[in-house]
């Protein structure tokens, strides 16, 4: 029979044990929230064709890798690239969306790495709408804010795939 110390030892380090897990499921938690929010912006930033909030978004050494091209460049070059068509919906010559679902999201307090598909509807002046489903995945640091250190682009993705991805 178990001394009634050692019962005592037990359950403290039980107690211990589960105030430990729910500490790090709030942690989990919160870091999901603010990864939320982070991803509701870039959202936003499309949708209005606010460029500066989306350049934001992105860490100054930031890498773009483009799967099916099998490149790599600055993230800010990219950037430069997709400028005009943030200029193109903040004018209203087109109307631009994106929309993210993951298939992991792993990280820390300061660093994430998640993988999904998003999904890049436009609708030209004509009213013709297309949309991209891309496979991707992001790593993100935290300095201050989330930035945005690697976006993997991987490769076309189905709309079967996106529908999957809840």
């Amino acid at each position: 029979m178990p001394s009634p110390t050692w019962v005592k030892r037990l359950a403290v380090a039980l107690a211990l044990a589960v105030a430990s897990l729910a500490r790090a499921a709030d942690a989990a938690d919160a870091r999901l929230a603010d990864l939320n929010t982070f991803w509701a912006g870039i959202s936003r930033a499309v949708q209005t064709g606010d460029f500066a909030a989306y350049a934001a978004t992105c860490h100054p050494d930031g890498v773009l890798v483009l799967g099916e091209k099998q490149t790599t460049l600055p993230l800010a070059r990219a950037l430069a690239s997709w400028q005009p068509g943030f200029a193109d919906t903040k004018s209203g010559k087109i109307k631009a969306s994106v929309e993210f679902r993951f298939r992991h999201r792993w990280g820390d307090a300061t660093t994430a790495h998640e993988s999904g598909i998003f999904c890049y509807t436009s609708v030209d002046a004509a009213g013709q709408a297309t949309a991209a489903y891309v496979q991707f995945e992001v790593l993100l640091v935290k300095k201050g804010r989330w930035l945005t250190l690697m976006e993997h682009q991987q490769k076309a993705a189905s709309a079967a795939e996106w529908a999957a991805l809840k």
